[in-house]
């Protein structure tokens, strides 16, 4: 996620920064300008004067599409930021589920073997969310004895076996009279909680907007800046490809940006920072059961 300052205007306007759609789409830009001088040379040059007319026309027309084309667009870019912020909102209540968890854990278990336990297992069930929200959970980024690595390496769902190894030690500690039955309820609410939000997570992950709805508006947009020189050229000549080439930018840089933050979980600039938080969540249990 980049990180930047949003009252600093002119260095934002000027910056080409990577994650900028320009860098993306320029070559799809140009080749529109030059498709929109192609028509206008075609139409300037051999249409008959009663064509040129009815193409004077379909510039209301092509005003009202323009209008329909926005609103969908609106809803698109709303329904994406949707995704993105909710799947801010469920990793800000992981970085506090862990927390408390780690804190009434410190408080209930003096054992220096079950205080490292937990020490590892909380971040280890953090990373592995994150891995499985990339579609791999890369073990080396967790701290495992050899026979955790074994049993964990099998399973296709990692933080499902690490939240399964956290129950088990907690039910062990009730067993074991370290814990009585009205703390392990307190604690069973928040081991529920990081199993909530990864839920919440996944099924942002794989939902994405219904296939129908992104195949119709690639096509509208698509087929409206295509044809659009049509109706532009008999007012603005062959500076209509300028219009075009800027409209195409317009209305194809906010698809790709609904593209782009959708599915936050990512490496792309603009995704959730979960590395960062991981790291976060990591380094305040250690310092909260230490």
């Amino acid at each position: 996620m980049i990180k930047y300052n949003p009252k600093n205007w002119f260095k934002m306007i000027f910056a080409i920064h990577k994650s900028d759609t320009i860098r993306m789409l320029w070559k799809e830009m140009i080749y529109i300008g030059l498709f929109t001088l192609l028509v206008a040379f075609l139409v300037i040059t051999y249409m008959p004067e009663e064509g040129i007319k009815i193409l004077e026309k379909l510039l209301t027309a092509y005003s009202l599409i323009g209008f329909v084309i926005s609103l969908l667009l609106v809803f698109r870019t709303n329904t994406a930021y949707d995704r993105w912020w909710e799947g801010r909102q469920r990793w800000g209540a992981l970085v506090n589920d862990t927390r408390n968890l780690a804190i009434k854990l410190s408080t209930m278990i003096d054992s220096e073997e079950d205080r490292q336990y937990f020490k590892r297992m909380i971040p280890n069930f953090v990373f592995a969310m994150k891995g499985q929200l990339r579609d791999h959970v890369i073990m080396e980024e967790l701290e495992l004895t050899e026979e955790e690595l074994k049993s964990l390496s099998a399973l296709n769902h990692v933080p499902n076996g690490i939240s399964a190894l956290l129950y088990k030690r907690v039910k062990a500690l009730k067993t074991a009279g370290k814990i009585s039955e009205e703390e392990f309820i307190v604690l069973d609410k928040n081991m529920n909680a990081l199993l909530d939000s990864l839920g919440a997570c996944e099924r942002i992950h794989n939902t994405p907007i219904p296939f129908s709805y992104s195949l119709f508006l690639k096509k509208f947009i698509f087929i409206y800046v295509t044809t659009m020189p049509l109706a532009f050229v008999t007012s603005f000549g062959y500076y209509a490809a300028l219009l075009a080439t800027f409209i195409f930018y317009v209305l194809v840089s906010m698809e790709v940006l609904a593209e782009e933050i959708e599915d936050p979980f990512g490496t792309d600039d603009n995704d959730l920072p979960t590395d960062q938080l991981s790291e976060k969540i990591k380094a305040n249990i250690g310092e909260i059961i230490s």
